[in-house]
């Protein structure tokens, strides 16, 4: 009864003393669009810096944002790049006074190999709310999913050997965005390569090219058995974005 007492209290408290205030995040991915839904959210947390409670969190939702908006039309100051369905986390935060916070967030966050931690401070005053375009994060990178070799998969040397092994990779931006010939994100423009390892050493380095929208492909010859790795990658140079997978897989005689 006491602690049901002590609650009522201090809801009591923040209602006559903390005013509520309005934040918006969003989180871009750089040279790309926005994380909502369609990845599974981007995760945000808003914290206290002076004793790092967590004052929010949650994941962004809604959509990628307007493609011409975002990447087609010259950006002018106090010009939008969002609209109403743009993916966003929207926090109500009571604080009395102004508070000092961290904006933490976690994207993509169901695609963990890929996943990358930004932050960003700032004060925080009571009753002045962030709306519109909000607090917008931006996350560098590339998404690969390493497709063919599996992980772990056991392979017998006399079923490939001879024939061109093949590595297959799905390749997105940051925030689902699609990769093709010629496309805004444009696979002529990368840098696609798999470095492969045979039992911790460097052994060949081949191109991954375009096969389809997204899907990447590459192949090497395979003569001896052993412990095998599979990192590919995909570098843009005019932005610096870069991603990363990696697969081990066996080859037995």
């Amino acid at each position: 009864m006491k602690n049901v007492i002590a609650l009522i209290f201090c809801l009591f408290c923040l209602s006559v003393y903390g005013k509520e205030t309005t934040v918006t995040v969003r989180v871009k991915a750089k040279d790309a669009k926005f994380i909502g839904s369609s990845l599974g959210g981007a995760y945000v947390i808003i914290r206290n810096k002076t004793n790092n409670s967590i004052l929010a969190e949650g994941k962004t939702t809604g959509s990628t944002g307007n493609t011409d908006l975002i990447m087609k039309f010259p950006k002018e100051r106090n010009a939008s790049i969002t609209d109403d369905a743009t993916a966003k986390f929207v926090a109500k935060i009571n604080i009395e006074d102004p508070t000092f916070i961290s904006v933490e967030v976690l994207s993509p966050f169901n695609n963990k190999q890929a996943q990358s931690k930004v932050t960003s401070e700032m004060w925080l005053i009571p009753g002045k709310d962030i709306m519109g375009e909000g607090i917008i994060m931006e996350i560098p990178g590339f998404i690969i999913d390493i497709l063919s070799p599996r992980t772990h998969q056991y392979i017998a040397l006399k079923s490939i050997i001879g024939k061109p092994f093949q590595i297959q990779a799905n390749i997105v931006m940051m925030c689902g965005c699609v990769i093709d010939k010629g496309g805004i994100w444009n696979s002529d423009t990368f840098e696609t390569k798999a470095i492969i390892k045979l039992d911790g050493k460097k052994i060949d380095e081949v191109n991954v090219k375009l096969l389809s929208t997204n899907l990447f492909e590459g192949n090497f010859n395979i003569s001896k058995p052993g412990n095998y790795e599979v990192t590919v990658y995909a570098y843009d140079p005019s932005t610096g974005n870069t991603g990363v997978d990696t697969v081990n897989y066996v080859v037995f005689q």
